[in-house]
């Protein structure tokens, strides 16, 4: 865990102890199972001493369970479903879904949409396909934003005061590779700002290739991204520049028009629901 900023610390309303509960629960990834207050207090840079009573306290919760037999604890349902909540109410995954599933369809490419968290862009909605194989990221997986088109196409869209903030704690993160990332994301600006769009060609992962365009709501939300991505081998750099992202614009401004309640043509929804009037704005507030 980050010590907290000095106007954080100052600040009598910012509660640290459940700070400290919250970085406990962060610590858990999707692949890690059980983990023990040792793993706990390296992960968060807490004291162990501290991570026992947290621990404890979470599990009287119900927001861990323990595992005596190994002396470690697991998510529990009740912290899964503040997960589950939190997506269930996203409007903005809801209203794209139609949108990704048809150009997955067209692309045969991963078309996903995501928001920040930290230095990451965590996957909020995904359309997947079985030629995607090699693109193996669902709901919840975190995919950073330096080297990646969504996170770069993110990066672009931010107001200058926030990208320059961001930017520092990247810096501060990859250290002696900062100036190799740093040449791609400046890479991608130009891109951004004469195409529209964003691409990482193996910079992330060797193996995939994809385009990232960001699209910042007006009901003040923030900013989220969506990206379409492939094994390497079906999308080269050409088709991402050529094909793909102007395809990925195109939707992003439709979705933008469905938003802004502009007549924009839509995609049949993969469940054969038709969107009635008055939908689209119960459907972008989470109401369903």
């Amino acid at each position: 865990m980050k010590r907290p900023a000095k106007k954080t610390a100052t600040d009598r309303s910012f509660v640290v102890a459940l700070a400290r509960g919250l970085e406990v629960l962060r610590a858990f990834g999707p692949n890690d199972g059980l983990l023990g207050n040792q793993e706990l207090a390296a992960r968060t840079k807490l004291p162990k001493p501290t991570i026992s009573r947290l621990t404890y306290t979470l599990t009287k919760l119900g927001y861990l369970t323990q595992v005596p037999r190994f002396e470690k604890y697991q998510l529990a349902p009740a912290a899964m479903s503040l997960g589950y909540a939190a997506v269930a109410n996203l409007g903005l995954r809801h209203l794209s879904q139609p949108f990704r599933d048809e150009l997955m369809q067209q692309t045969g490419g991963a078309v996903a949409v995501g928001a920040r968290d930290r230095l990451s862009m965590i996957y909020v909605g995904q359309a997947r396909s079985s030629l995607t194989v090699g693109v193996q990221l669902d709901v919840g997986s975190r995919i950073p934003i330096a080297t990646t088109a969504m996170g770069r196409a993110y990066l672009c869209a931010l107001p200058n005061e926030e990208r320059a903030i961001l930017m520092r704690e990247m810096r501060e993160h990859y250290g002696s590779r900062w100036p190799r990332i740093k040449e791609g994301i400046e890479r991608s600006e130009e891109m951004v700002e004469k195409r529209g769009f964003a691409i990482s060609v193996g910079e992330w992962q060797d193996d995939v290739h994809a385009a990232g365009v960001a699209m910042t709501l007006n009901d003040g939300t923030g900013t989220y991204a969506f990206n379409c991505g492939a094994p390497a081998f079906r999308f080269t750099e050409e088709r991402l520049i050529n094909d793909i992202g102007p395809r990925l614009v195109a939707m992003v401004r439709k979705i933008e028009a469905a938003l802004g309640g502009v007549a924009a043509p839509q995609p049949r929804k993969s469940d054969n629901k038709r969107t009635k009037g008055g939908k689209v704005a119960r459907v972008v507030e989470g109401i369903r």
